[in-house]
């Protein structure tokens, strides 16, 4: 083998495969040493490194570190190195500030955990007080009701039991002149709740119907087709009415001929007992042909009666159907100022017979002193007239001849002289008008005199009636003492002083009683009739039939859409507006006096001055009368509302107020196309309290947008569709109006919430008038001899306007149903004043001026649409309106005043713990 080694170094250390022997053995040395060399440097140098520089940095002197960290300033030497250094020292500190902000909102984020389970465990507890709230609630109203099913048991109405058609009779009182609802009426067809049904026969099927007067008897059948009591069933009815004249003297029947035609009528049964026979008299010369006909147990309804034909509370005495088929003209009529006229007094007529002839004696004033017959003091009468006509005192015109031929007349009645238009010019020029009754005593009334009557209070003469024995139309329901001056004749010579002596206020209070009888009980054959048939209801005790609503067509609309809270409505300071919760929609109570009739219900419905109360039929909301103390809605009876202890502090605040125990009002909005406004509107009204519902008036042929999404505010919204756009359509009774309540208000009206309930709250302590924010006033026009509308602010109003004004629901049944229709026509007209209509209304029937409250002078909506009453023709048509008005109602009702309600919760911050109230200034 070492030959072999030697050979191949000899050889240049190319062995078998070629390659040097020598060359393969270095190589394989210098890996492994290299190997090993890079082993020993990896492995051992780095320790050693480590061991040296640890030893080295545990020295003392930092000044012998030579592998240690060294200070910035030596590392940020180079410039370079110098800016990153400034960039982590800003790091840092951000850095710094993070980390604090995150400890701190850690700190935050802990504390409002702890303020979470606090307040879920406040809400659980607040829900179990509230559920125990309810409990006690719901056990405290089952035990009210307990007790009141326990005083007040539930009433069914009667069974009405009608007698058969021949009933049996009961026993004629000694005479037809004792004859009284008591002994002559039959009561048992005429139960409370059988509504007064009257039967009216058919004239022409009876052969005195050919004799009538033509207007009288069409007059009368358009009345009765139009009479809500009238019915076709006569087996039902409770009255049966006859019409007998005024009747034709040509073909007039004789008086037995007209008598057996009355027995003979089919529901007359023997004695004619709930039968109305009526007479009516289109002239002064109306015999009275009943007189001598046995009527048996019918009443009846004329304007002549004698003493022994009379029969008082059973007969009925009538006004002349002067307008039979004719509305009056309201424009014709003469106003009633002045006060004082061109005449104080005036009389004409003549006397065809007197009493000295038709008693064929003669007798002196001595004789009657002494106790003998009544004497004919029509003499004395002339005598005493005529020397005041000649004193020149007073301007008086008394005529007793006629010029032209008088109309006829009863004997010692004085007849009419000339046309009834020549004595209605006269009547325009005269204060006063004398009537003279007959000389004949035993005549208690005669048509002459009541076309006397009617004629003076036609035209605003205030009647002088000489002779206290008469007995005027409809005058045991009617106060005639506030309109007329009834004298007795031996008093003749006292009648000029006493004339004389009237003031002013008292004339004109008396003109316009006078003008309200004539306008309610005289003027046209539907007056007529409806008070002929209300005297008989009320005699019996029978409650009216409730007046008609405006029934509500509802336009179908979309809602659910969340109504928002004006950050300016709902700032109402330190006034509590009401409950905390807000009560589900309550109706006023209604009906709740119609079967509890009293005599004084009766004298005060009738004579309540002005207010055609008995007439129409009832409404489901009576006016709260100051006077009255209602029991509505409280079981137990009457309690004071409106205060807390002491009537002061923090109870009296959040107390209601008024007398009425729970109440809530109506919103009445009339809008036209104007949506967006619309709605923006109703959303103000969220959250408002005492609300009970909106009634939005569309006035507009055209319907809303179907995709239009009306707000949802609590409360429901009742959109009506009219049937034309007329502005009257604010104040229709509509029947989904349930509260006594209503607050007429614009679509563009911008009113607080705190204002609204102030409002309430005042309207509540006076439910007879209106109560509103925006007034206004009129005023004299000297130069144009005119009344002009004036806007100005001032301290004087008349008026409050009706776009924001709380009204009591009785007076949209007067304003719709009542009021002369050429006011509403007026307001179609020019599409304007109808507040100004609505305010002549209630200060006529009140006598009162309407309330203004304060108001934060919020109450246009900046930003609306333009308005009517932004036109330059809007001031102008109210000048019209207010004059046209005025002519209707023959006066100006509309009334000054300088009052005005505030609240101090306006003015002053006061803690809920204090006193608070209302101040009027």
């Amino acid at each position: 083998e070492l030959m072999t080694g030697y050979t191949m170094l000899r050889n240049g250390g190319v062995g078998n495969g070629g390659q040097p022997w020598v060359l393969r053995w270095s190589s394989r040395i210098r890996l492994t040493w290299l190997s090993f060399t890079l082993f020993i440097i990896l492995v051992f140098f780095p320790l050693i490194a480590h061991y040296y520089l640890t030893t080295i940095d545990d020295a003392d002197d930092a000044g012998k570190r030579i592998f240690g960290p060294r200070t910035g300033n030596e590392l940020c030497e180079v410039k370079h190195v110098q800016d990153l250094c400034r960039i982590r020292e800003s790091v840092s500190e951000e850095l710094l500030q993070l980390e604090a902000k995150r400890q701190e909102l850690n700190s935050e984020i802990a504390k409002l955990n702890l303020k979470i389970e606090a307040c879920k465990k406040s809400i659980e507890n607040a829900k179990q007080d509230l559920l125990q709230l309810k409990n006690v609630i719901s056990q405290t109203e089952h035990s009210y009701k307990e007790l009141m099913a326990q005083n007040q048991p539930k009433l069914s109405l009667p069974i009405r039991l009608l007698p058969d058609k021949d009933d049996a009779t009961f026993p004629l009182p000694k005479s037809n002149r004792n004859c009284r609802l008591h002994n002559c009426f039959d009561y048992s067809r005429c139960p409370l709740t059988s509504g007064f049904p009257v039967y009216v026969y058919n004239s022409d099927d009876y052969p005195f119907g050919s004799s009538l007067d033509p207007l009288i008897k069409q007059a009368f059948e358009a009345t009765v087709r139009t009479n809500v009591y009238v019915t076709e069933n006569a087996n039902i009815a409770c009255v049966y009415i006859i019409l007998v004249g005024e009747m034709q003297e040509p073909v007039m029947p004789k008086p037995t001929e007209l008598e057996q035609q009355l027995h003979s009528l089919p529901y007359w049964r023997t004695d004619g007992h709930n039968h109305l026979i009526i007479n009516l008299s289109r002239k002064s010369e109306t015999q009275n042909f009943i007189y001598n006909i046995s009527t048996g147990r019918a009443m009846i309804a004329q304007s002549t009666f004698y003493d022994a034909q009379y029969r008082p509370g059973f007969d009925i005495v009538v006004s002349p159907l002067v307008h039979a088929m004719s509305e009056p003209n309201f424009l014709e009529i003469p106003p009633q100022v002045p006060v004082k006229r061109k005449y104080l007094f005036s009389f004409q007529g003549e006397k065809i017979e007197s009493l000295r002839s038709s008693l064929q004696e003669v007798r002196s004033f001595e004789e009657e002193i002494e106790g003998n017959a009544p004497a004919d003091y029509d003499d004395r009468i002339i005598t005493t007239l005529k020397a005041v006509q000649d004193s020149k005192l007073d301007f008086v015109l008394v005529e007793f001849t006629c010029k032209n031929q008088p109309k006829a007349s009863l004997p010692t009645e004085w007849a009419l002289c000339g046309e009834r238009d020549d004595r209605l010019e006269l009547l325009k020029l005269s204060t006063f008008a004398l009537i003279i009754t007959p000389g004949d005593t035993h005549l208690v009334i005669s048509a002459g005199c009541t076309m006397r009557l009617f004629e003076a209070l036609e035209v605003g003469a205030i009647p002088v009636v000489l002779g206290e024995q008469v007995q005027l139309p409809y005058n045991d329901v009617i106060r005639w003492n506030e309109a007329a001056l009834i004298i007795p004749k031996p008093r003749i010579t006292e009648v000029h002083f006493l004339l004389r002596s009237i003031s002013d206020n008292d004339l004109l209070a008396m003109r316009r009683q006078g003008r309200f009888l004539w306008e309610t009980y005289f003027s046209t054959s539907d007056n007529v009739f409806s008070t002929v048939l209300a005297i008989i209801r009320t005699r019996i005790q029978i409650p009216a039939a409730p007046i008609r609503e405006e029934p509500a067509v509802e336009i179908p609309h979309r809602s659910g859409k969340a109504a928002g809270t004006d950050p300016n409505m709902a700032d109402n300071g330190d006034l509590d507006l009401g409950p905390v919760e807000t009560e589900p929609p309550y109706a006023s109570p209604k009906y709740l006096r119609n079967f509890t009739l009293t005599a004084m219900d009766i004298y005060r419905n009738w004579n309540s001055a002005p207010g055609p109360f008995h007439l129409f039929p009832y409404t489901p909301f009576d006016p709260v009368l100051p006077s009255e103390a209602k029991f509505l809605g409280s079981g137990t009876g009457f309690r004071p509302i409106g205060g807390g202890a002491g009537g002061s502090g923090k109870e009296f605040q959040a107390a209601l107020g008024g007398n009425v125990p729970r109440e809530q009002f109506t919103v009445v909005m009339l809008t036209y196309e104007r949506e967006e406004v619309l709605m923006n509107s109703l959303e103000r009204l969220n959250g408002l309290p005492y609300l009970n519902k909106v009634v939005v008036v569309w006035n507009s042929p055209k319907l809303p947008s179907e995709d239009l999404l009306w707000p949802d505010i609590g409360v429901p919204i009742m959109v009506v569709r009219t049937e034309k756009n007329s502005l009257n359509n604010r104040f229709l009774p509509w029947d989904e109006i349930d509260t006594e309540a209503i607050l007429s208000i614009d679509d563009d009206a911008h009113l607080r919430h705190d204002e609204i309930m102030f409002g309430f709250r005042v309207w509540r302590e006076a439910r007879d008038r209106i109560v509103g924010f925006p007034g206004r006033y009129h005023a004299w026009d000297i130069p144009h001899q005119s009344w002009l509308y004036n806007s100005n602010y001032s301290c004087e109003l008349s008026m409050v306007l009706t776009g924001a004004a709380f009204f009591h629901k009785y007076y949209a049944y007067l304003y719709s149903y009542v009021m002369p229709q050429a006011i509403r026509d007026m307001v179609d007209e020019y599409i304007n004043c109808e507040d100004i209509a609505m305010n002549f209304l209630v200060s006529h029937l009140t006598r009162k001026p309407p309330i203004k409250v304060t108001s934060r002078w919020t109450f246009r909506c900046p930003g609306c649409p333009q308005a009517l009453s932004h036109d330059d023709s809007h001031f102008h048509e109210r000048h019209k309106c207010i004059n046209f008005f005025v002519k209707v109602y023959g006066y100006m009702p509309l009334l000054y005043t300088q009052f005005r309600v505030d609240s101090v919760l306006f003015k002053t911050r006061l803690p809920h713990d204090k006193t608070k109230c209302f101040k009027f200034i």
